[in-house]
């Protein structure tokens, strides 16, 4: 008894001391909140729906893509191919997702007709505080300060995700899941113009750590490029690694022990990972929310992910505002959709974060609430104004405003197994390239700096403040349809915060005007989270420009550049659907 209160307070003491060591490692400037672009477009290429009959995969990297066809073709299950999937996207994407950060992922089992939610989403160390992004002052860091380095890592779970559910839903042996993304490690991939773009656009950045600028930069010292092939035999070790040694490699030993002595050793801006905060790491099984949207029920991930959530409320204050009695894609219909959201977006803001942490009301998908919320709507106009809601709330917590930037480099992946089972996940280290910090072959996520750099405001406590354990609020929003009880559409995009109206765009388009879903992806991106009208740069979104100005609203034109991957369940077929502003493509029997 006594030998373990020490090693209580040992834990304690190391806490304490770390907390205080961040300033010494700290090289960022405060600043106000940044207008940081989302991730640059790498161009339209025409896509097509694919048609089958057995199964489907649809995920952002045609390698990948296809490692999970072959994965299902030799009677995988629908998680044995999301492990071969995610792995050899981790790869091939770094930008976006890996063994180094973190998911949600919503699955149908199809023999007992249920949907449950996964949250593998990452955790803040022990002994981080809710002043971690503050300088001495407590003013928010400025975002790439904060970024770069250590101190935004938070305790990855794709691992974890990847091998507990292998454990219970998967068929193949566990080791063969990860041989197509070492095999290609070993011998190397092309690389592809997204990636080639992505490492020129983040070049400064990425030559900030040795192991980094070895691994994306050339012996010159130029940045790969579009058709350079690159070999990553640290990445096929890991994968050697845990194909023997399952997650416990990871979260228990070798690989573990070596993220935390790069995350902690990092001089200009270290971190607060421990080995305890790996070892300690959960996965947790939640119960789906699903939002009620005509005939259908639009079903995900509830907190710490606001995607579900907002998207149910934009759908069903569009709903309420007679949205279907206007004429599609009209200025008029885009101001209703663009006041919804920005009154979605205000409840978000205000209650929206890590339910095991802080009290959230429980009425915000309520239809009575949701239509108080529609009246607010003045159609051709918008909204001056606009703050959350008085929701139905048992015990009323007072909380200030988040104040995050969520960043766009995520990815999604959406597969039908031929037994009808289904996953919709996604996964990300948040910025693009997470924290540019490297070991054993992947990168770190940069995920804590999807909390609120401000704790409070006013006097009242931010619900997405940082706080040791927690998860931060994510956009992220792996989403599956239900018509009659039965799978409809699965669908998902990255996209950071933009990720939420790329959904509920998409479903407007598709559920209430009657577009097929290709076309409803294809289509021209709006976005209005909080009164700048963002159009979609170089399409037919940008004539909307003076009528929505004409309506009181600033509006901006921008690359917005959505990566969804959907699979519709259509009279026996499975159709798959891939963004043509990104490298993704759908495959099937």
């Amino acid at each position: 008894m006594h030998k373990r209160k020490t090693n209580a307070v040992h834990k304690q003491l190391l806490s304490f001391a770390l907390a205080a060591l961040l300033p010494l490692c700290l090289n960022a400037a405060p600043v106000a909140e940044e207008d940081i672009a989302p991730e640059a477009a790498s161009g339209l290429t025409s896509k097509t729906e694919v048609v089958a009959e057995n199964f489907m995969v649809s995920a952002a990297n045609p390698l990948a893509v296809k490692t999970g066809y072959d994965v299902l073709k030799a009677g995988g299950s629908a998680i044995d191919a999301m492990v071969a999937v995610q792995t050899v996207l981790g790869l091939v994407e770094p930008q976006s997702s890996g063994l180094g950060g973190g998911a949600f992922l919503v699955y149908y089992d199809a023999e007992k007709k249920q949907l449950t939610t996964f949250d593998g989403r990452e955790t803040a160390p022990a002994a981080a505080t809710p002043e971690l992004f503050q300088d001495q002052n407590g003013k928010p860091l400025a975002f790439y300060g904060a970024v770069v380095g250590g101190r935004s890592v938070g305790t990855p779970g794709t691992v974890k995700l990847m091998a507990e559910l292998h454990t219970r839903y998967g068929r193949q042996p566990w080791p063969d899941l990860l041989k197509p993304a070492q095999k290609l490690a070993e011998n190397g991939f092309t690389v592809s113009q997204r990636l080639g773009s992505a490492i020129a656009g983040d070049k400064e950045r990425l030559q900030r750590y040795p192991d980094t600028r070895r691994y994306f930069f050339r012996e010159n010292g130029q940045p790969l490029a579009e058709g350079d092939v690159l070999k990553n035999p640290d990445y096929a070790r890991t994968l050697g690694l845990l194909a023997k040694q399952g997650a416990d490699v990871f979260y228990h030993g070798k690989i573990g022990e070596q993220i935390v002595k790069k995350v902690q050793e990092i001089k200009d801006n270290c971190g607060l990972l421990s080995r305890s905060d790996l070892a300690g790491y959960r996965i947790k099984e939640r119960p789906v929310t699903c939002a009620p949207y005509r005939q259908f029920s639009i079903c995900g991930m509830g907190p710490p992910s606001s995607g579900t959530l907002t998207v149910g409320q934009i759908l069903g204050i569009s709903v309420q505002a007679d949205l279907a009695s206007l004429q599609k894609e009209s200025p008029e219909a885009w101001q209703v959709i663009g006041d919804a959201t920005r009154l979605a977006f205000a409840d978000r803001n205000r209650y929206m974060a890590d339910t095991d942490f802080v009290p959230m009301p429980q009425s915000l998908l309520d239809q009575e609430y949701l239509a108080d919320r529609a009246r607010l709507i003045a159609k051709g106009s918008a909204l001056i104004q606009v703050q959350p809601g008085q929701p139905d709330w048992d015990n009323p917590v007072a909380q200030a405003d988040d104040q995050s930037i969520e960043l766009p480099s995520t990815t999604h992946i959406s597969i039908v197994d031929k037994d009808g089972n289904i996953v919709s996940m996604t996964s990300t280290i948040e910025n693009g390239f997470g924290s540019r910090v490297m070991t054993n072959g992947f990168l770190l996520n940069n995920e804590l700096t999807d909390f609120s750099f401000a704790s409070h405001k006013n006097g009242h406590p931010v619900a997405n403040r940082v706080e040791p354990g927690k998860r931060p609020r994510s956009s992220m929003a792996p989403i599956i349809v239900m018509k009659d009880d039965k799978p409809y559409l699965v669908l998902g995009s990255p996209g950071g915060a933009r990720i939420i109206g790329y959904v509920a765009n998409t479903l407007i388009r598709h559920l209430e005007w009657g577009i097929p879903v290709q076309a409803a992806i294809n289509a021209p991106h709006l976005q209005n989270r909080s009164g700048t009208y963002e159009l979609e740069a170089g399409t037919d979104a940008e004539a909307l420009k003076a009528p929505l100005e004409k309506m009181g609203y600033k509006v901006k034109i921008r690359d917005l550049n959505s990566g969804l991957q959907a699979i519709q369940f259509q009279g026996g077929r499975l159709v798959g659907a891939s963004d043509p502003r990104r490298e993704g493509i759908s495959m099937g029997d």
